[in-house]
Parts: C-alpha cells; sequence; structure tokens
C-alpha cells in the first residue's frame, strides 16, 4: 500500500523498520471478526487492532467508518486530523 503512494523503496524500509521499533509489538490475530463488509481485505488491520487492544485504528480509507456503528468489539476508526487533535489536547 505505502508503494501505491511512495516508493517502492521507501516501502521496504518501512517493512524493516517497524518490526523493530522498541515501541511496536508482533501480534497474530487468532480470531477473524470480518467486520467491514465492503473491503474484506481491511479486515487484517482491524483483527490485528483488536488482537492488540489498540484504543484506536488510524485510517482515511472510508470503509473503516463502518466500525463507529458496530458496539462490540469496539474498535474506533480515527483520521490523521482526529489523531492529532487528541495529541494536542
Amino acid at each position: 500500500m505505502i508503494g501505491d503512494f511512495y516508493s517502492a523503496n521507501l516501502a521496504a524500509n518501512v517493512v524493516e523498520l517497524l518490526p523493530n521499533l522498541t515501541n511496536s509489538v508482533w501480534v497474530t490475530p487468532f480470531y477473524k471478526w470480518n467486520l467491514i463488509h465492503e473491503d474484506p481485505h481491511d479486515n487484517k488491520y482491524v483483527d490485528g487492532a483488536i488482537a492488540c487492544q489498540a484504543d484506536h485504528i488510524i485510517s482515511h480509507d472510508k470503509h473503516f467508518n463502518v466500525l463507529s456503528k458496530i458496539p462490540f468489539p469496539r474498535m474506533p476508526a480515527l483520521n490523521m486530523n482526529e489523531l492529532k487533535a487528541i495529541l494536542l489536547a
């Protein structure tokens, strides 16, 4: 996905960097919630966020908007501007 917007080289660097950060956690979801029906490929991100007990999932992808209507499991989706407002509050 990063390679679609930026260069393939940058995407490879990000993929190599993320698992080595001290504040990253490797998670293997053991349950597939299948909460996003419009784009099933997005479910892997939601499943990972739920498995690691994330507070939010950050995306500008409109398919994640459905998460606000699902009471359980609760996984709020925010865009970057909403995250920035929380961090600066």
